[in-house]
């Protein structure tokens, strides 16, 4: 209650500097006229690091505002989503997410710091990750619909892997389970690297991973990748078929990478901020840093992304809820 209070007392102060005759800014024509922080839920060096440094150097090339990089990893991004709500809705602290702080952590966790929906505008999509689904070789099947036919021969005997209970590529493969009606055991790794390693020795028989992690394997002979999880097939392996166009209508997964600023923000500083994001994701240098991530870039408007929040939090608490998913 106490938060809120607070919260609400520095929106007003805010919206008091807004008021035209107020002696301050009235429009976002002067936006940025000081840095701007990034709150970002990772250590440095990671994909999401790199991810939002991307959009700080085009932002800062943008405006030539210094963009500070603030680095709060730890608890599935809900320090840095705390931290974040909490902060002056001016346009000068913005919060880069990945998909699962807004749209899978409200239904995974009972305490969580902050409201995915009340307590963020969204302002723009930066990428998408996609996941791809990859069997190891001693695998038969070399399809979509030969490894649903295997599966359902033999309920309760595949077993794939994932980077940890609740994380995108184990909801992956719960949504696949339940779309296809399938039995398979879970087996979850502290993180991805021992899932590849147990998938590449044979131990366990399919995971979806992200394109980066799992391409290299698949090129080298060491897996076989029979879909990619996206709803639209890959610039980066245009030759692999979807999910839903290879037996499962409808399947949809990513794992994606957007900008968020506290609520409250001006929708004019929202939607300048968006302009510069989508133009930005345009540009060839932009294009190939984010295709080294395995990332594609997004085209949104913020109406477009708020939509697509709510429709994922709806989708992923039902997958949460139906496969009894607890946090560990």
């Amino acid at each position: 209650m106490v938060r809120y209070l607070l919260k609400s007392l520095v929106k007003l102060a805010v919206l008091l500097v807004w008021l035209p005759g107020s002696g301050g800014v009235v429009s976002a024509q002067d936006y940025p006229s000081k840095p701007i922080r990034l709150i970002v839920p990772a250590p440095a060096g990671g994909g999401t690091d790199i991810l939002a440094r991307v959009l700080g150097e085009g932002l800062a090339k943008q405006w030539g505002q210094t963009v500070v990089v603030d680095n709060r990893g730890g608890a599935s991004g809900m320090i840095a989503g705390e931290a974040a709500a909490r902060s002056a809705p001016d346009g000068y602290t913005l919060f880069v997410v990945y998909s699962g702080i807004l749209t899978v952590n409200p239904s995974m966790f009972k305490n969580i710091p902050y409201n995915a929906i009340k307590d963020f505008a969204p302002v723009a999509l930066i990428a998408d990750v996609p996941n791809i689904l990859i069997v190891h070789p001693s695998l038969p099947a070399t399809s979509v619909r030969e490894l649903i036919k295997m599966a359902k021969s033999k309920p309760g005997q595949l077993t794939y892997a994932s980077s940890g209970n609740g994380v995108s590529n184990h909801l992956a493969m719960e949504l696949f389970k339940m779309m296809a009606g399938l039995n398979m055991v879970h087996v979850p790794y502290k993180g991805g690297a021992p899932a590849m390693q147990d998938l590449l020795g044979g131990h366990v028989q399919l995971m979806f991973n992200n394109l980066v992690e799992a391409l290299a394997q698949v090129k080298a002979g060491r897996l076989r990748a029979l879909a990619v999880a996206t709803a639209a097939r890959s610039p980066a392996v245009p030759e692999l078929p979807t999910v839903a166009e290879s037996g499962v209508p409808g399947y949809e997964i990513s794992l994606w990478y957007g900008v968020v600023a506290p609520a409250g923000t001006p929708q004019a500083i929202v939607d300048k901020l968006n302009d510069v994001v989508r133009q930005m994701n345009q540009t060839p240098g932009v294009k190939a840093r984010l295709a080294q991530l395995g990332a594609d870039p997004i085209d949104y408007r913020p109406v477009e992304f708020s939509a697509k929040i709510k429709r994922e939090m709806e989708k992923w608490g039902k997958v949460i809820k139906e496969a009894g998913i607890r946090a560990e």
